[in-house]
């Protein structure tokens, strides 16, 4: 029997849920970035704390959130100098199980910047660019190399010792201060590249998602595993290649009968553009999910990972207001030892390593 499909009562050209809950996700990260930065800047200026430091920030610390996996499978701690970090990276691993690279296409900043600038693209250029498919192939390639390099760095090279030192390393404890700081202090270097990398995405649409993003790249693997995938309808299709002309992937739709490819993000365009009733659609283990049910699991999946993060305690971190202003105000990191540190941890080491993150420092500032 045929796989049905319900048809959406939304017309794309519009508003779609998908972008509703682009714009949702987008106003959070700002607000969180603001709240962020207005507590920075009371610490900075010795005033009185009125506006709590958000933990929601921590979701710009992936490295920080590998770090604390890895230590949290081989030693059973959820270590609580950045918790958040890891809830969330968490909490977005598990929507690929579930839509695959769906939170890039739906939840992302940076896909809604490269949406934007593929519309922009479509308005400067009269025809689409497009690089040759030899050279698209080795270029894909780099996204997945630069996470297997994380993932190999600290799953396979980092020993448990190495990962509690880290993650209690002044360094990591304010590393959410220093990704404020790459921002609010910008090298030159890092603004140029950043409007090189605007500039790729506005000549070739989706540059960076397609080519670069690590995080896109891990989710695309954990996306093997989805429970969810578009399907087409063999006996509805009439392959005329709609969908594959509006796909950002450029995966060839009408070859498959489930799309199993890993640049997959669950965008629906192909669902869409489809003219033919029942051709293609979404569907979670045989049931049919249209794009209002997938914004409402999406939601869902967040708001079930925050709030069980902190009714058990493992969303706020325990790095001190007093920490924080001691690391901005003496523009040092602090020289006492971690109020609480992992079981077997040599109070020397964390002192030396210290001592190295200070020497290194000034590297790290041209660096960021």
């Amino acid at each position: 029997m045929a796989k049905q499909y319900s048809r959406f009562p939304i017309r794309p050209g519009i508003i779609t849920p998908r972008r509703v809950i682009q714009l949702i996700f987008l106003f959070i990260t700002l607000f969180i970035g603001i709240k962020f930065y207005a507590f920075v800047a009371q610490l900075e200026a010795g005033t009185v704390i009125s506006i709590e430091r958000p933990p929601g920030v921590e979701a710009f610390l992936p490295i920080s959130a590998l770090v604390s996996l890895k230590y949290f499978l081989v030693t059973g701690i959820f270590n609580q100098v950045h918790p958040s970090a890891l809830v969330l990276f968490l909490v977005i691993c598990s929507t690929a199980l579930v839509f695959k690279k769906g939170f890039c296409s739906w939840i992302c900043p940076l896909g809604l910047l490269s949406d934007v600038l593929a519309k922009l693209h479509g308005l400067v250029f009269k025809k689409k660019r497009q690089v040759p498919q030899w050279m698209d192939l080795i270029l894909r390639g780099i996204k997945y190399a630069i996470v297997g390099f994380f993932i190999w760095g600290i799953f396979i090279k980092m020993p448990v010792d190495a990962l509690g030192q880290f993650i209690q390393s002044p360094y990591n404890r304010f590393a959410d201060v220093k990704m404020l700081e790459f921002f609010t202090h910008i090298s030159s270097t890092a603004f140029i590249s950043i409007l090189v990398l605007t500039g790729l995405s506005l000549v070739i649409p989706h540059f960076w998602c397609r080519y670069l993003c690590p995080y896109g790249a891990l989710l695309s693997l954990l996306g093997v595993l989805s429970m969810g995938k578009i399907n087409r309808n063999s006996q509805n299709c009439i392959n005329c290649k709609k969908c594959e002309a509006v796909c950002p992937a450029k995966i060839q739709i009408t070859r498959e009968i489930k799309i199993n490819s890993l640049e997959c993000s669950t965008c629906l365009r192909c669902v869409y553009a489809c003219p033919q009733k029942d051709a293609i659609g979404f569907s979670l283990q045989g049931f049919s999910m249209n794009p209002k049910r997938i914004a409402f699991a999406l939601i869902t999946l967040f708001a079930v990972g925050i709030i069980t993060a902190k009714q058990t305690g493992y969303w706020q971190n325990n790095t001190s207001v007093q920490e924080y202003r001691q690391y901005l105000i003496g523009n040092q990191m602090p020289q006492t030892v971690p109020r609480t540190m992992p079981k077997g941890m040599d109070p020397e080491k964390i002192r030396r390593m210290t001592e190295m993150m200070k020497k290194m420092k000034p590297q790290l500032n041209k660096t960021l």
